[in-house]
C-alpha cells in the first residue's frame, strides 16, 4: 500500500504491558513522520483475567489454559476497542500481552497473546500484531520497538534527548541530534514498576495493584546493603543491544528479596525497590550513553509515581545538574498513551511496507517489516 510521507491514516494502537494491570488504547492520526493523538482511553483488566495472565507469565499455565486465555484476551481487547471514540480506525496495531520473552541469541523466543481475529471482526479493519518475531528471526532481541515513535515525536535538532518509559520494565531511547543526523540508541535498563507492583500486591493481598504516588515507599528507609548487591547484577553492565523482562526481574527476583528481607517492614522494602529502579536507570546512563543528555522525558505508568520521579530526578541531577527531567504529560502526551501510540505508528509502517526496527538497537542483522496482518 503506497502512501506518500504526508498522507495520513487513522490508526488505533493497543498496548498492555509487563505490569498486567490495564490496557491502553490510543487513536492516532499517523503519517510517516508525524503522530497526532486524537483519543486515549484505558481499561482496567478484570481481576480474574489478570490473575490468569500473571499465572501464564510465571510459566505456570498449561497449553490448554494459555490457548483459552489467548482467545479470552482477544475478546477483551475487541470489546473495549470502541469505548473511547466513535471514530472507526483504518488500521489497528495490537501489541498483545507478553507472557514470555527470552532474548538469548542462541535460542530466542517471545510470545504475545490476544487473538487479533476478534478485533478484525469487531472493527472490520486490518489488524497488525506479533511485532517482535520478525526482528528476532533477523537476529535481534525483539525489543525495544518504541524507538521509531520516540524519534518521530520527541527528537529535536541540537539536543540530546532521552525518552525513558517506566512501564513494568524501564527502557530508554537516546536521541543525540547535535550533529547533522540524529544518533539513536535504545535498550532496556532493567526494572521500572514490575518489582514494586509485585511487592505491593503481595503486601496488600491483592487489594492494591501499585504503590500509588509512592505513598508506601515514602514511609520507608532505603536498605543500602542489599541495594548495593542488586545494583551489581550483571545485566546492568551488559552493553546494548539488550532487553529484559519478568524472567530476570520478576517473581523469582522478588522471591529472593522477600526471603532476604523478611524481617524488614513493607515500607522499607518498597523504598528500596523504588530506589533500585531510580539508581539502575542512572547507572545504565553512565555506563552505556556516549554523553549525558540535555533532557530526560519520563513516560509510562511509573512517571505518575511522584516519589519515583523525584528519586530519578535527584540521581540525574547529581550526575549533571543541567539536565532537565520532565514527563511526557508536560509535553502534551498522556503518560500511558506513548506505548500504545508507538504500536499505532509501527502498524502504519507495516501496512505501508516499510521496515520499522532499528538494527543497532535490537541487534538484528537487517531492517525488517514488523508484524503480521490479519485482514477483514
Amino acid at each position: 500500500m503506497a502512501l506518500t510521507r504526508h498522507q495520513s491514516m487513522l490508526v488505533l494502537g493497543i498496548m498492555s504491558g509487563t505490569s498486567i494491570d490495564s490496557v491502553d488504547y490510543a487513536l492516532c492520526e499517523t503519517t510517516l513522520d508525524r503522530v497526532r493523538l486524537l483519543r486515549h482511553w484505558q481499561v482496567k483488566i478484570p481481576a480474574g483475567l489478570r490473575r490468569r495472565l500473571h499465572t501464564a507469565a510465571r510459566g505456570e499455565s498449561s497449553s490448554h489454559e494459555v490457548g483459552q486465555l489467548h482467545h479470552d484476551l482477544g475478546r477483551f481487547y475487541a470489546k473495549h476497542s470502541r469505548t473511547g471514540s466513535q471514530k472507526r480506525p483504518h488500521l489497528v496495531g495490537l501489541h498483545g500481552q507478553t507472557i514470555y520473552h527470552h532474548p538469548d541469541p542462541n535460542s530466542p523466543g517471545t510470545l504475545q497473546i490476544g487473538e487479533p481475529a476478534y478485533l478484525v471482526e469487531a472493527l472490520r479493519v486490518p489488524v497488525v500484531n506479533n511485532f517482535r518475531a520478525a526482528d528476532m528471526a533477523a537476529g535481534g532481541q525483539g525489543a525495544p520497538l518504541a524507538t521509531l515513535f520516540h524519534k518521530t515525536v520527541f527528537a529535536r535538532p541540537g539536543r540530546h534527548i532521552c525518552v525513558n518509559n517506566l512501564g513494568g520494565i524501564s527502557n530508554v531511547t537516546s536521541i543525540d541530534w547535535r550533529r547533522s543526523r540524529p544518533k539513536v540508541l535504545a535498550f532496556d535498563t532493567g526494572p521500572a514498576n514490575v518489582l514494586m507492583d509485585l511487592a505491593i500486591r503481595h503486601f496488600t493481598k491483592g487489594r492494591s495493584q501499585c504503590d500509588e504516588g509512592g505513598r508506601w515507599a515514602t514511609r520507608g528507609i532505603v536498605l543500602e546493603k542489599p541495594l548495593g548487591r542488586w545494583l551489581r547484577h550483571p545485566y546492568f553492565r551488559r552493553p546494548p543491544p539488550k532487553s529484559t523482562g519478568r524472567e530476570l526481574f520478576g517473581e523469582s527476583f522478588l522471591g529472593d528479596i522477600a526471603r532476604e528481607l523478611s524481617r524488614r517492614s513493607p515500607h522499607d522494602i518498597l523504598a528500596t525497590l523504588t530506589e533500585f529502579t531510580a539508581r539502575s536507570i542512572v547507572l545504565n546512563y553512565r555506563l552505556h550513553l556516549s554523553s549525558w543528555p540535555d533532557e530526560v522525558i519520563l513516560t509510562g505508568g511509573g512517571a505518575a509515581n511522584r516519589f519515583l520521579v523525584d528519586r530519578i530526578r535527584q540521581h540525574v541531577h547529581v550526575a549533571n545538574s543541567r539536565t532537565d527531567v520532565v514527563t511526557s504529560e508536560q509535553l502534551g502526551w498522556p503518560l500511558q498513551a506513548i506505548e500504545a501510540a508507538a504500536f499505532a505508528l509501527l502498524a502504519y509502517y507495516r501496512r505501508t511496507g516499510r521496515p520499522a526496527n532499528f538494527p543497532d538497537t535490537t541487534g538484528a542483522g537487517r531492517a525488517t517489516l514488523l508484524g503480521q496482518i490479519s485482514e477483514p
